[in-house]
Formats: structure tokens, C-alpha cells, sequence
């Protein structure tokens, strides 16, 4: 079973899961609303069924909105985005692999639109069928090609783990203004600025049901903090602040900034400033042998170096110093495939540190 998501992220606030797409080897679509029907439980058994194998582009972000909004399990899964890393393919999107390896050339697409909105027009039922009609074939001859490299089992546990990965619930960061670029440059009281416009952005941004995006640009927040304006003439001068903007919600910014700027000194936010863990020497060295051989080995099969070994994994291997195979896939993400294939020469680069 082919399967598609879109989304109206770029338009609502939250994010609401707008359709379904499917099909089927002899060529059947199914378009489904779920808008129109909230209650999907009646898909849930065809994906967990052991015989079906659910085949997706990139089907990271469908796999979270199903599994968390929708409780969904997936059996089995086919990634044909993770297949063409594995093939060395130098360009992913979905409509090149298509016209690649099936000759067939996508509709213009429509990721931009507002998924939401009904009724959908012709060509917005065309694009969307598009997207699940050819995956199928696309997965057959892409195993194909993996068979013939022998790399098929490489990507079968990959998608094996893709679908057991489970999903947490997602929810609200006190502290998401941290990251924002810049934020670390700011003083506590800049700081504190920051949080009061991140929080009402967030507020903004829920009662207009508007991306947060399009209330007001993270580097806008930030420069607001930085010139704590006090004014409507000081706000209509930072960049971002347009006509539209001070005219909506000027009077509500002014009132963040001064929030902010009021806040005793042992309110403010600030940054903990942790210590970094000391490496042992000898798991630097590891590290930096594990790193060596990646960037020699990379090209030699024809991976990316992120996808033969993952820098999260490069210091949990150096930490955990494996004296053998079985020991390196024991470790936690390493899995069979790169153990089994690659375990011999990780484990030499190991020694040598």
C-alpha cells in the first residue's frame, strides 16, 4: 500500500492533517479527507497487518502525524527515499527518481498550498494521486537495484526501525526562545524581552490560526529584543515591524517589550552554563580514528559519510570501545547491516587509536 500525507502548515496553526493519500500495486487511488472524517481508526488494522507493506517518499513527518494523532502501526515499511541514499543516488526528490527510474515525469507540484481549503480543484486531486500511483513500481525496481548491490537488507532494517520508532507526544517548550538564533547573544534582559514576545507570538499566532511564521520572523523577535523599543516610532524601525504589522498587533509588541524590560533582575532567563564532560584521551582518539575512516571509506562505497556512520554514533562507539563484532552491534543504533559490513575495518581503525 502506497501512502502520502499533506499538510496545512503553511497556512493554519496548528498544523491539522488535511489527506490521506493511498494505492494499490494495480493501480487504485483512494483520496481521504480527514478533515471531513476525523476518525481514521478504520485504517489502523490494514497498516499494522503483517502481509501489507506500507511503501512512502520521505515518510518521516506522515509516520509521526499518523502514529501520534491517529494511533497507526506499521507492520512493515518501505522508504524509498532511504533506498536511493543507499544506491548513492545524488538527487532524492521524488519526482527525479521517478523520471529516473520510471520514465515518468510528476505534475507540478503544490506543496505550497492550502491543503485545507475544499473543495480541492482537479489539479490539486491530480497532484496528490500522482504522489502515491507510481511509489509501488518505484519500490520494486529500486529493490531491484539494491539486490544487485547486495544492499537490500541494509535498507530493510533501516525501514524495520523507521516503523518500531515510537513517537512522543509533542509538547510546549517553556524554554523554545533559547534557540533561536541570536538568543544566546543577548543579556538577561534581553533575554527576558525575548520570552515575552515568543509567548505572545505563540498566542498571536493560535487565535489568527496563522503559521507563527507569518506573525512575526524569528530574526524580528530577536532584533526586538535587542532594541527593546519603547515606542511606536522606535518599533516602526526595526526590520520586520511593517505597516501591517504595528498596525495588527503594535500596541500588544510595546506591551511584551515592556514586560519584559519590568521583570526583576532574578526573574530574567539565563543561560546555564554547563561544563563540558571531559573526553578521555583515549575516546578522542577513537573518535577522531572513527572520523578518519569514514572519510576514506565513504567514497570507496559510494555512501554519504552521514549515512555509513552518523556522527551521533561515532562517540558512542569510540565510548563503548567494542573488542569485536558482536560487541559493535550491541551498540545502541549501529545496527546488523553496518556491523556485519563494515565491522572489521571500524574495529582495526579503533585498535589503531
Amino acid at each position: 500500500m502506497a501512502l502520502d500525507t499533506e499538510g496545512d502548515s503553511l497556512h493554519h496553526y496548528p498544523e491539522r492533517l488535511s489527506l490521506v493519500q493511498l494505492a494499490v500495486p494495480a493501480g487504485e487511488v483512494w483520496l481521504v479527507d480527514p478533515l471531513a472524517l476525523e476518525d481514521l481508526s478504520a485504517l489502523v488494522p490494514v497498516f499494522a497487518e503483517p502481509g501489507i507493506t506500507t511503501v512512502l517518499h520521505a515518510g518521516d513527518n506522515d509516520l509521526v502525524q499518523l502514529k501520534r494523532r491517529h494511533g497507526f502501526r506499521f507492520a512493515s515499511l518501505f522508504d524509498t527515499y532511504v533506498a536511493a541514499r543507499f544506491l548513492g543516488e545524488p538527487a532524492l526528490g521524488l519526482d527525479v527518481l521517478l523520471e529516473r527510474y520510471l520514465g515518468v515525469q510528476l505534475p507540478p507540484s503544490r506543496q505550497r498550498d492550502d491543503w485545507s481549503a475544499r473543495p480541492l480543484s482537479e489539479a490539486q486531486l491530480h497532484y496528490a494521486a500522482a504522489d502515491v500511483f507510481h511509489l509501488v513500481e518505484l519500490k520494486r525496481r529500486l529493490q531491484d537495484d539494491l539486490r544487485s548491490v547486495g544492499r537490500l537488507a541494509w535498507v530493510e532494517e533501516e525501514c524495520a526501525a523507521l516503523a518500531a520508532q515510537p513517537v512522543s507526544e509533542r509538547s510546549a517548550d517553556p524554554n523554545a526562545f533559547t534557540a533561536l538564533k541570536g538568543a544566546r547573544d543577548l543579556p538577561p534582559r534581553g533575554l527576558g524581552i525575548l520570552r515575552a514576545l515568543h509567548e505572545l507570538r505563540e498566542r498571536l499566532a493560535r487565535a489568527a490560526d496563522r503559521p507563527p511564521f507569518k506573525i512575526l520572523q524569528e530574526e524580528t523577535l530577536v532584533r526586538l529584543a535587542q532594541v527593546a523599543p519603547a515606542d511606536r516610532d522606535a518599533l516602526g524601525r526595526v526590520p520586520g515591524c511593517t505597516a501591517r504589522v504595528l498596525a495588527r498587533w503594535g500596541d500588544v509588541i510595546l506591551d511584551a517589550v515592556a514586560r519584559g524590560r519590568a521583570l526583576p533582575d532574578e526573574e530574567l532567563p539565563r543561560f546555564e552554563r554547563r561544563p563540558r564532560p571531559r573526553v578521555p584521551a583515549v575516546v578522542q582518539r577513537r573518535i577522531e580514528a572513527l572520523r578518519r575512516w569514514r572519510t576514506e571509506a565513504a567514497p570507496r562505497f559510494g555512501l554519504e559519510p552521514g549515512l555509513l556512520l552518523p556522527n551521533r554514533l561515532i562517540g558512542v562507539i569510540a565510548e563503548a570501545g567494542p573488542g569485536d563484532v558482536g560487541e559493535l552491534a550491541s551498540v545502541d543504533g549501529v545496527r546488523r547491516w553496518r556491523a556485519h559490513t563494515f565491522g572489521a575495518e571500524m574495529l582495526a581503525a579503533l585498535a589503531s587509536a
